[in-house]
This record gives structure tokens, sequence and C-alpha cells, in this order.
């Protein structure tokens, strides 16, 4: 089917869901839509138009930029700097470049918004024409009276002329950024950033913006070394202002939100897609949804307010449970060779550290998709003993498997050279195929099943009913997950090859949804490893993790992340604490020798390790408990169990890269827990700490890990002078 085919099919489809929701409304649902909304909009004889809320204003151009700024005490800030006459819409037509959109002032209609984000709120539409290509953008801007930060865009490009035209791209939301804006000592590309594409193991997904920078990120196709997905956010922020764009479709959409900062050190940023479509004459191609978001904060805010904009639209996030928050031991440390002898023999140091989660990690198992023990290293039925032995013990069990990979023979990982599972033997139409008809790789080069298909769906139910029922584990950890390729396979007859990317959902829903249903009190966890997280699984798992993060600053990052997209009181693993303190050896690999626990601690996380016990073999002394860590890790799971942080609400109320030191806030039980850090756990501080969120009142500051009085501090002036190294984690108790 042509991707016009399928532009009309999607279209229609949200006209035929609009008309059928419009149909089911009650009474006195219809009555909360006509309630009167506070927001202005003026239009203007020259085509631009002025929207403004309780709290930000929206300028839409003649040439559809839409200018963002935040409004405070009658103040408005920005950092969209628009060059003259700067088009906020792009297109390629037969190779060659459109930016001459100018909206037509008399198309310019006002209404009252019918989505879901609130009863209240305005909508504009418009015609933008490009005299030189006949190609035309509609386009429609909504702003709800409860989202009074957030501006929705919807468009479509028509040909409005006489002959087919050839979209090869197309562009929304064009913004050019410029610092200085906010600030007058900074240029004009020195500001943080938030960049949400899955793209390489270990890279920044949050950092500030260098003089020379450009990164595509492509959002829901697999890219490199496989990888892949992406929450589709960017954003920028000041210590004053920030601003964000994206989409807010509830499926994976493949579409790229670059970041570049140009030859004048302004930084450009927008959504592109490449559509490559033949536009028949009157027929158009219909974008996702887009919007624009100005805050003030850091990455917090817009991906807060996305993530409620998502639910809003139907988006449905798990819960956590109690189980979710407990400490984890993997078995990883021991690497691919484990047996149920290294796993069950780290029991007595288990319950002496008080931890009651134990992982078994990656290569138990036989093949890739078959999912079956290992003869060598699991036989006969150890798998489902050692279970039982750890549930005698008093701890639970989680499984390391790998959803929708099957081997076909070609490839290895590691030291493992692949066979044809016997998934793929018996089902070989179920794998996805490229344009060339060949089986489609994804990360580790294993083949993959579609997971638009119900028989793959069904196949990894019935995965997840052996993990839990049969065989007795209380949990997955879902490692290396990121997105899958498209599909060719023309014997899954697809609409469109982007079809198993936005179906990829449906297999992690099966899994979750089995488990929780088999044992309540399970333990989902998903891991994109190194990376940031897809948009399509997040709703599917109860615990996220910080995956493989380089150092105790992503750890602290990663956190505060999921913190946002799921909730202040959301479960976040801090991953194995080995992973806090990384260094590259000669030959340019990473080794970890952490031991940072208050990363996670102190941000609300799940504290984990993968320590291995007895200390007595070489191979595994890096991660060994020896006397002395075995003295520190008690320390801190005791500090963990006591306090449980990592269930208590997370409080946004510091400015990464702008308030120093690091800072974190976490309310629980009534106390407020504050967290600072140094650059490095290496690393001194001495200076000023202000405690934000404390109500009214004198408060006792005690720093918690080393059992000392830090003295009294009064809520209305709530700073005092410390001196630390590496991190320094208090609780206020109010007198």
């Amino acid at each position: 089917m042509t991707s016009r085919m399928r532009t009309i099919l999607r279209t229609t489809a949200v006209v035929v869901a609009a008309v059928l929701s419009g149909c089911q409304k009650t009474p006195q649902q219809a009555a909360e839509n006509k309630a009167a909304s506070k927001i202005a909009i003026e239009k203007h004889d020259d085509g631009s138009v002025t929207i403004k809320t309780s709290e930000a204003e929206f300028e839409l151009s003649p040439h559809t930029y839409l200018r963002t700024s935040l409004v405070a005490n009658g103040t408005k800030q920005t950092l969209d700097d628009p060059s003259s006459n700067q088009s906020g819409s792009t297109a390629t037509v037969d190779g060659k470049p459109v930016d001459d959109f100018v909206i037509d002032p008399t198309t310019i209609s006002i209404a009252d918004a019918e989505g879901k984000l609130g009863p209240a709120g305005k909508r504009v539409d418009a015609t933008a024409k490009s005299a030189g290509s006949g190609l035309e953008e509609k386009l429609s801007i909504e702003v709800y009276d409860n989202f009074p930060t957030v501006a929705i865009w919807s468009a479509s490009f028509q040909n409005n002329g006489l002959k087919p035209i050839k979209l090869d791209k197309a562009s929304l939301q064009e913004h050019r950024i410029n610092a200085s804006l906010a600030d007058s000592s900074a240029k004009p590309h020195q500001l943080w950033s938030y960049q949400g594409a899955s793209y390489e193991w270990g890279q920044d997904e949050i950092l500030p913006i260098p003089a020379k920078f450009s990164r595509p990120n492509v959002m829901g196709a697999v890219v490199h070394e496989g990888v892949g997905g992406g929450v589709p956010v960017v954003a920028f922020w000041t210590k004053s202002v920030g601003m964000a764009i994206g989409h807010i479709e509830t499926i994976p959409e493949v579409l790229s939100l670059r970041v570049e900062v140009s030859t004048d050190d302004r930084i450009g940023t927008k959504v592109s897609m490449t559509p490559d479509v033949t536009l028949e004459p009157g027929h158009s191609f219909a974008t996702p949804r887009t919007f624009v978001a100005v805050y003030h904060g850091d990455f917090y805010e817009p991906l807060h307010l996305w993530s409620s904009v998502l639910q809003k639209e139907g988006w449905q996030l798990a819960k956590p449970n109690r189980e979710d928050f407990g400490i984890a031991w993997c078995g990883w440390g021991y690497e691919f060779n484990v047996t149920p002898k290294d796993m069950l023999g780290t029991i007595p140091k288990l319950k002496e550290l008080g931890i009651h989660w134990a992982t078994l990690d990656d290569r138990w198992f036989n093949a890739y998709g078959d999912w079956e023990p290992r003869k060598e290293t699991f036989p006969d039925d150890s798998i489902r003993k050692m279970v039982d032995e750890f549930h005698k013990q008093g701890i639970k069990a989680q499984i390391w498997w790998y959803p929708l990979t099957a081997e076909n023979g070609t490839g290895k990982w590691e030291s493992h050279k692949y066979v044809v599972s016997q998934v793929a033997k018996e089902h070989p139409d179920w794998l996805i195929l490229d344009k060339n008809g060949k089986p489609a790789k994804m990360f580790r080069d294993l083949a993959v099943m579609c997971p638009a298909l119900p028989e793959v769906q069904e196949y990894h139910k019935k995965l997840a009913e052996k993990f839990i029922r049969d065989w007795g584990f209380d949990g997955h950890k879902l490692d290396n997950i990121y997105t899958v390729p498209a599909c060719y396979n023309p014997k899954h007859h697809h609409k469109s090859p982007e079809d198993s990317i936005r179906a990829v959902a449906d297999v992690y829903r099966a899994i979750y949804q089995t488990t929780r249903e088999l044992k309540p009190d399970s333990v989902t966890q998903i891991c994109p490893c190194g990376t940031a997280p897809n948009l399509a699984w997040l709703p599917y798992m109860d615990q996220a993790v910080t995956a493989d993060p380089v150092g105790g600053v992503q750890v602290r990052r990663r956190v505060k992340m999921y913190k946002a997209v799921l909730g202040p009181e959301s479960a976040v693993y801090g991953d194995h604490v080995e992973l806090s303190e990384m260094s590259k050896d000669a030959k340019g690999e990473w080794t970890e020798h952490g031991r940072d626990f208050s990363s996670t601690l102190g941000t609300g996380g799940v504290l984990g390790t993968k320590f291995t016990w007895p200390p007595n073999n070489p191979k595994f002394a890096k991660v060994a408990l020896t006397p002395d860590k075995e003295q520190h890790w008690k320390k801190w799971t005791d500090l963990y169990n006591s306090k449980m942080l990592s269930s208590g609400e997370f409080k946004n109320l510091y400015v990464y890269g702008y308030d120093v030191p690091e800072a974190y806030a976490i309310e629980k039980d009534g106390r407020m827990y504050y967290a600072f850090y140094a650059a490095s756990p290496q690393t001194s501080w001495k200076g000023k700490i202000e405690l934000r969120g404390l109500q009214p009142g004198k408060y006792r500051v005690r720093d918690y890990v080393n059992n000392q009085d830090l003295g009294e501090i009064d809520a209305s002036s709530p700073t005092m002078n410390v001196a630390f190294k590496g991190s320094l984690l208090v609780e206020a108790d109010k007198e």
C-alpha cells in the first residue's frame, strides 16, 4: 500500500474516531466541553495570529513560525529568536526545497477546541500556501486552559496543483533558539538540553550544547548498531526559561527531532519527516500531531507535560507495587556462564544485606527465541529447583530475557554462535524481512519476530506464563529493549512497513498484563541498555531502570527523567552500583568499580548490585564482595531499607545545570529529604545550600548517612553553609 493511501486511511480513522467519540458523549460531558475558555486570540490582517493564555503567549507569523514566550507578572521571556521572515514549516518537493509558505489571512478561523486535553480551549485553523510549488499546508493550533504553556500543531500538506508531485520531506515546528535572550552573559548556544533519542550506548541525553553540535535524534526506527525508539521530545533551558518540541502520538512515529548549532551560533531544531510519497492533485499527507511548550525549570518540566498530555490522550501508565522498591542483586557478576551453585551461593550475604530479589541474568538459555535452559549450565529442572530454593529462603527471583528475538543461523554474540532456533524453524514466516526480502536484524545481530502478528503476541504471552507460572519466577528483566525494524514481509499484509514499529507495545502489553495477572506483586523491568527508552513500551513496565549508566551522574539524571515521565512516585532501579563509577582501560573498554550508592538513594532510586561471593575467585575479583566492600554495602542497604525514599514523592525543586551544587528533594512520611552532589565522588564542595519546599516553621537538619546534626534552619530562610566530599544527604525534621 502506498504512503499516500496509508495517510488517507490514518486521517479517515482519526475523523471516524472523533465522530464516534462525539456520539458517545454523555450530557454531562457535552456540558463540560462548553466551558468558557479564558484564552485570548487575535488575528491580524497580515495573516499572523496572537494566542494569549494565563502563562504563555504564542505568536504565529504569516510564515508559519510559532514563537513561544513564558509570561509571568506581565513580563515575557523566550528563547525563540526567528530570523526575518523565517518559515516555521518547510518541505522538499520533487527534490527541491519549499520554504515560502505564507498564511492566507482569509483562511484563518477561530473556534473552541474539542480535543481531550480539557473542557476549555481554543483552536486556530489556517491555510499556508506555497506560490512556487502548488503545495498547501492546512494547519491547526490548539491551546487548552488546563495546559496553558503547550500548543498542539496538526497539519496536512496538500497538492493543490494540476500534476502529481513527489513529497520527499516535510518539517514542522522549526525554531531558532538563542540563550542570550534569557541570559545576556551567555552565548546563543550556551544552554542545557534534553534529547530523547535512543542512539548510542552511553551517550548523554542531557547535556550542555557545545559551539559545534549536530544530532539527528531519529525517533521510532532502528538506528545506530540496532538501538532506537526514544522519547520524542527535545528540550532546552536556561536558569529562567525553557522550551521544548516533539510529537504527542501515543504510538511511535518515525521522524527526526534534529538539533544543530548554525554558523550564527543559534540552535536550530525542528520536527522532520520523510514521507517519500507521490501526491496526486487534491491529495494530502497528514503529519503526526506535534507540540511546542514553554516553561520554567529543567528537562523534568517538559517531560512531565508531555506525559500528562499523552495520558489525556489515552496513555495509561502502570502502577508500581511494593516489590518494585526492593533492593535487587543480579547474577551478572558471574557473567555468561553462571550456574545454580553461583546463584544460590550468595543467599547468606543477600539475607545479611537485607536483599530479597535475585536476578538470573544473560545466557542461562540455549537459543534466543526458544528460551529453554542450557544443558551445560542448567541441566534438567535445575532452574525450577533454584527458584524454589530462593523462595524457601524468602528471596524472590527475576529472569533475564530478550523478547521478539530469534536466532536464524547467522551471527554471534560474545562466545555464543547462533544456531537456527526452533521457533525460526517452525515459524519462518513470523520474521521481519527487510526491503531485500532478507531477515532484518536488530541489536546483537539477531533476527526479529514481527510484533504486529497476533501469533507472535500469543507466543510471548505463553513465554511469560512459562517463566512466571511454570518455572515460578516472580518477574522479568527484559534487556536490550529498543524498537524493531520496519517490516516488508509480504505474508504479513501490512498496510505500512512501519506497522511493526507501531505494534511493539502489543507484545510488551501481553508480557506485562500476563505477569501481573499471575503474580500481582511481580516486577517487570525493561532496560534500553545505555540509551533513552521507547514510548511504545513505557506503559508496560512497573520498574524503570537507569539502563547501564556510565557513572553516577547518568544514574541521577535518569532517575529524574523517569520520575518526570512515569510519575514522582514511580519505581526506578538505579542499576548495579558497580556501574556508578567507570573508567576506560588501555584498550578503550569500560571497567566498573563503583561504590556510589548515594546517587541512587538520594534521588529516590532503587538500589542494586551484582557482587560475587565468596570473594576467592580471581576471575570475578573486580566485583567480589570483599570484607571492606561488605561493610560499605551493609551500611547503604540498611540506610535504604530504613528510609525507603524510592517510594516517596520526588519533588522537582532544582534546575539541573544551573543550581549548584546539583540537588534533589523527596518528601516521605511528612519529612523532606535532600541530596546534594559534587562533580564526582572524589570532589569536595564547600558553600551554601538551600533546602527548598519546606512548610513554614523551624527544622532540625541532619546528615543521615554519617549521623551528624547540621543545625537548625527556618523555612523563611532555608540556607546553610556546608562542606562535603562527593555527596551530602540530609533530612529536615520540623521542630
